[in-house]
């Protein structure tokens, strides 16, 4: 497993980190299923783990603190995410600092993440939205502050909305944001323009998530995919998103080298990226930790299919399906 510094931390990071939103956000998560996903990834070199109070109201956090226990002898990143106080993504312009993260709401949830995981510190806590009207505000400033003061968290970090990689360009400018994460994928290229600069001006770690973009960049999903109910995918693959979606990915498939899936190829795409510290795909099932670990191993894509995915950039813009 290659490692990459983790922005001014100087943590180091595996490439390949762990989301672990499917445990505990979609149907059919088994936790003995997931644990024994989690042990591997960890058996494969992977560091950095990247949970939310939102997936499953704490139960993903959980299970990364009884991973963190098995393996005492072993530095594991823990990262986690603050839900806003009005329980609603993404942050609208209209919501106030008040409405989403008040000083006694951030207290209150990363003491319970903290309990969750079992530990007296997290090393990354971020916030779960962000809007950038809420920078110059001293509040969440004091609170970020106050937490690293008193030794619960290590650093603190921004999930940028869906689709709007640049609302959170003034916050990072603040010198108070260590990491952002951002959805970067072989589609969604934005960040590239203005954030990942400014992350590199700065020592920003960047972690890149949704890297096949819910499931699309694996190639497993085609215009006539159903999802259970219940199901968060069903709710985000509407069907102008599903089919639009699938479409784009048809375009991918005939470029995708011979001895390659499709999702290696979208994780090869993102790796090739020195701007990311590091990428976290879903992996509830070994073998999917085997196949994405796998793309760690310092190869590169060539130049002229890296330049042939560059034309699949897809520009969208949040929408009410858009989560």
């Amino acid at each position: 497993m290659e490692k990459r510094l983790f922005g001014r931390t100087k943590w180091a990071v595996s490439e390949v980190g762990y989301g672990m939103w499917g445990m505990a956000g979609w149907t059919e998560s088994d936790d003995k299923q997931s644990e024994k996903s989690l042990d591997l990834a960890v058996e494969q070199g992977v560091n950095f783990f990247d949970t939310a109070w939102g997936y499953g109201e704490g139960h993903s956090e959980k299970l990364l603190g009884r991973l963190v226990k098995r393996h005492p002898s072993i530095k594991l990143y823990t990262a986690s995410k603050i839900p806003p106080k009005n329980f609603k993504w993404p942050a609208l312009p209209n919501y106030r600092l008040q409405d989403s993260y008040p000083t006694d709401h951030i207290m209150e949830y990363t003491h319970k993440t903290l309990k969750n995981l079992n530990l007296e510190q997290i090393d990354l806590m971020q916030f779960h939205t962000w809007d950038d009207g809420w920078t110059q505000e001293e509040e969440w400033q004091r609170a970020i502050e106050d937490l690293k003061t008193s030794g619960k968290i290590a650093a603190i970090g921004l999930s940028l909305n869906r689709w709007e990689p640049e609302n959170g360009v003034k916050a990072i400018k603040t010198g108070l944001i260590d990491a952002v994460q951002v959805i970067y994928n072989i589609f969604d290229q934005a960040p590239e323009d203005v954030l990942f600069p400014l992350c590199k001006a700065l020592d920003i770690a960047v972690i890149a998530r949704v890297p096949f973009d819910e499931g699309t960049l694996t190639g497993n999903i085609t215009k006539e995919t159903t999802f259970p109910e219940g199901d968060w995918r069903a709710s985000y693959f509407v069907p102008e998103n599903l089919i639009a979606s699938a479409e784009r990915a048809d375009l991918l498939r005939s470029l995708v080298p011979d001895e390659m899936t499709m999702a290696e190829m979208a994780l090869r795409f993102i790796l090739m990226n020195e701007d990311v510290s590091t990428t976290i795909p879903g992996m509830r099932k070994a073998k999917n930790v085997l196949a994405n670990t796998a793309t760690s191993d310092g190869k590169l894509l060539n130049e002229e299919l890296l330049n042939e995915l560059k034309n699949h950039r897809w520009d969208r813009k949040p929408t009410s399906w858009s989560q």
